[in-house]
């Protein structure tokens, strides 16, 4: 049985009975419909943090879908199963993919942002200062990037930008 029709929580059920009755009501094929589905399944899944579930069932969702914008939201979520496992130059592949297909996507942007961030404190944890300088330099300019269109979003990292002097904003 498919993880969306497995759902507990009420508004999980919610939201798929409504998309399962978009899906009826709009044009749509036998394919796109089955895409749907498993990228309904991976959300759920990696809502649980089951990153493997998630995974397969994007995996499957990006084998049916045709569609570049579609695909986008795709390859954006599967950057996090990477990151849950470690794997940061994998996620950054997929975030890098889902933008190539639609530019406006800052969560892939402050996803990016938050990895340059990571590497930037492990750099301070090793004593290499300049190193962490160089990755909190990246992630400012993905953090700006990111906040440029939707300036209500990312507080913490307009607090960091500015906290740290990197804000053009100030």
């Amino acid at each position: 049985m498919p993880r969306s029709q497995r759902n507990d929580n009420f508004i999980d059920k919610t939201f798929t009975i409504l998309a399962d009755i978009l899906l009826q009501v709009l044009p749509t094929t036998k394919r796109e419909r089955e895409a749907s589905t498993y990228y309904r399944d991976g959300m759920s899944a990696q809502s649980e943090g089951e990153y493997a579930e998630a995974s397969q069932n994007y995996y499957k969702a990006m084998r049916l879908e045709i569609d570049s914008y579609d695909r986008s939201y795709i390859l954006h979520n599967i950057g996090p199963t990477h990151t849950s496992n470690g794997k940061h130059a994998k996620a950054l592949e997929y975030y890098f993919q889902a933008l190539e297909r639609n530019s406006f996507l800052p969560q892939a942007l402050n996803n990016m942002a938050v990895i340059r961030h990571y590497r930037g404190e492990q750099a301070i944890q090793q004593g290499n200062s300049e190193i962490s300088e160089a990755w909190f330099n990246q992630a400012a300019e993905y953090w700006k990037q990111a906040i440029a269109p939707s300036p209500s979003n990312y507080i913490e990292a307009q607090n960091w930008l500015k906290i740290t002097g990197r804000s053009c904003f100030l």
